[in-house]
């Protein structure tokens, strides 16, 4: 039970990651943009590829009417986040030391994780929302209106994973370091469960 716990409790403490490392990036790559620009998504808030990513994005949306991207306080998964990703870490972290003083059995490493599941498709879904409203609300007095062949405005929504082409840009979105940490993390947390399953039979 020792080599199950010990792996459970670095499972959870790589979510702490997440607080230094980002969640997701967006990039877009075009012609005016050699180089791209783009965004890095963390728990608490959004952050240039570059010093001026951020304004240059704000500025090439206003002309097709999307809203400025929103600081900090403007989102309440900013605020949200951040707590249940801690309070996650924090209590998988203790499961493991519980597991390795034999005070509970395995299955609490799994009871985490379907947990820990739950809430990462919970913030996936919440992300990709976003990024609908964001893509396809637009303003109507846009300087630039587009439309589709049938005269429907056309969609900026970005890609949840993968790659879009959005007018004359490319759109990139992949998960960064600290989800590719959490991602670890709920890997070495089902090992911890799969070892304790094989111990206990």
């Amino acid at each position: 039970m020792k080599a199950a716990s010990i792996s459970m409790i670095i499972g959870s403490a790589l979510l702490l990651g997440l607080f230094i490392f980002p969640l997701w990036s967006i990039s877009l790559e075009a012609p005016q943009y050699p180089s791209g620009i783009g965004m890095y998504i963390h728990l608490d808030g959004l952050q240039g590829h570059e010093k001026h990513d951020i304004q240059n994005i704000d500025g090439l949306n206003h002309y097709i009417g999307m809203r400025k991207l929103p600081k900090q306080d403007e989102m309440w998964e900013f605020s949200v986040f951040p707590i249940v990703v801690g309070g996650m870490a924090i209590l998988g972290i203790l499961i493991g030391l519980l597991g390795f003083f034999k005070k509970v059995s395995y299955k609490w490493f799994l009871g985490w994780l379907i947990l820990m599941t739950v809430l990462g498709v919970a913030g996936m879904f919440d992300f990709n929302a976003w990024m609908t409203d964001y893509g396809t609300n637009l303003d109507p007095k846009a300087i630039m209106k587009m439309t589709d062949a049938d005269g429907n405005p056309l969609s900026y929504k970005p890609p949840l994973f993968g790659s879009k082409d959005i007018l004359n840009f490319k759109a990139h979105s992949y998960p960064a370091l600290g989800a590719i940490l959490m991602g670890t993390g709920m890997f070495l947390t089902f090992i911890a469960y799969f070892i304790g399953l094989k111990k206990a039979k």
